[in-house]
């Protein structure tokens, strides 16, 4: 696109029209910024007269939406208002749904799609790719097994395309309206999967426990930054008269926790570390009984390291030892300052103890052994003598 001529100043147009050979020349720079009015009339089209997100932006200030260009790409829209006007935040999702191969998980999340029952949990905060792990997970039950998986999104972020199983996906504000809704009437589909795109409330996750208990596989994301944060998230949910029954009905259904962070990497980029949570007896004793001084949840999970467990120390001091983040990154990622701060000091120590030890001498010497000639055959080792009696004199 040319520059367009009205955006020169009066002295440079006189200067460019004097030139012999004058070509407008192209403009690389940002475009002029957006005024109010375009947006709002932007934003009206991307709503498209829908209620669901007419209400929100008028009672909450915000929606959140998707946009598609058709045979283009789709976008991810949150709208929001702030100066008495209108402003948007529009993400661009990728059109190929990931795998888990491709995002290079660890092989526990080969074992996290081979539970038939229960609930699953992707936590961590916004914009630290749980949607994307979901998808993956989704995607290789797709390849694997034939079922009926029923999404509840808002929005829809991925396309899954029908392979073994039966996908059925539908967007919060256009296909149901709250997560409880879409949830309770989701189990009269006939499903198997079923993913929740965020537990919000306790109804919600009421009906969640319940379609786990009663044979149904549940996939859900919650802002929580640990194994533990999590647990206390979902009894906070309750009142304190429920908190009995609902420990017992979550030691029983869950499955996994699964915590992600993304971190800045020294050479670019960013770099996923994890912390995974399965079940065990341990783990279901001190759901249902709580966290005391001889059972703790990171403890249990430092515990699990053979069956593919890890905390996010763990993850960080792999990623630090391998030299793929700083000293201060690990720090400032890590769930338990002190727990970092102790085994970083240990890598040290260790390294420098290394550094210091010196190969020993060798007192051995080789002795060449006899080659014999090509044409001649090897000559055959001789009989040992015996040795001869020796007498004391």
């Amino acid at each position: 696109m040319a520059y367009p001529i009205f955006y020169l100043s009066p002295a440079n147009r006189r200067r460019w029209r004097c030139t012999a050979n004058w070509r407008p020349r192209r403009w690389n720079g940002p475009p002029p910024p957006l005024d109010a009015p375009l947006i709002e009339e932007f934003a009206r089209i991307i709503i498209d007269g829908n209620p669901k997100l007419q209400r929100d932006l008028e009672e909450r200030g915000s929606c959140d939406c998707s946009y598609t260009l058709k045979d283009v790409c789709r976008f991810r829209v949150n709208i929001y208002r702030q100066k008495k006007s209108f402003s948007m935040v529009l993400r661009q999702l990728k059109p190929l749904v990931p795998s888990i191969e491709a995002l290079g998980l660890e092989p526990i999340f080969q074992e996290v799609i081979k539970e038939k029952t229960g609930i699953t949990f992707i936590t961590g905060g916004a914009g630290n790719g749980k949607t994307t792990t979901l998808a993956a997970l989704l995607n290789e039950i797709n390849r694997t097994s034939k079922v009926h998986i029923v999404t509840l999104e808002g929005p829809v972020e991925f396309l899954h395309p029908h392979l073994q199983s039966t996908f059925t996906q539908r967007e919060l504000g256009h296909d149901f309206f709250t997560f409880s809704e879409g949830l309770r009437s989701s189990l009269r589909q006939a499903p198997k999967v079923i993913l929740v795109g965020e537990i919000r409330d306790r109804e919600t996750m009421d009906i969640a426990l319940t379609a786990s208990e009663t044979g149904h596989m549940i996939y859900s994301t919650l802002h929580t930054i640990s194994a533990g944060q999590t647990i206390n998230r979902i009894l906070g949910m309750f009142g304190k008269d429920e908190e009995h029954q609902v420990r017992e009905r979550l030691a029983t259904s869950l499955r996994y926790v699964i915590g992600q962070r993304l971190v800045p990497k020294k050479a670019g980029g960013r770099l996923l570390v994890t912390e995974v949570m399965g079940h065990n007896l341990r783990t279901r004793e001190t759901i249902s009984l709580g966290e005391n001084e001889n059972r703790r949840l990171p403890e249990i999970i430092e515990a699990g390291r053979h069956a593919g467990w890890h905390t996010f120390e763990q993850s960080l001091l792999k990623a630090y030892e391998q030299d793929l983040i700083t000293e201060e990154t690990a720090m400032l990622y890590s769930t338990s300052k002190p727990t970092m701060r102790q085994l970083i000091d240990i890598t040290h120590s260790r390294s420098h103890r290394f550094a210091n030890i010196k190969p020993a001498a060798s007192s051995m010497f080789v002795v060449p052994s006899r080659v014999p000639p090509d044409d001649s055959p090897e000559p055959k080792p001789a009989a040992a003598e015996k040795p001869a009696n020796l007498s004391l004199l």
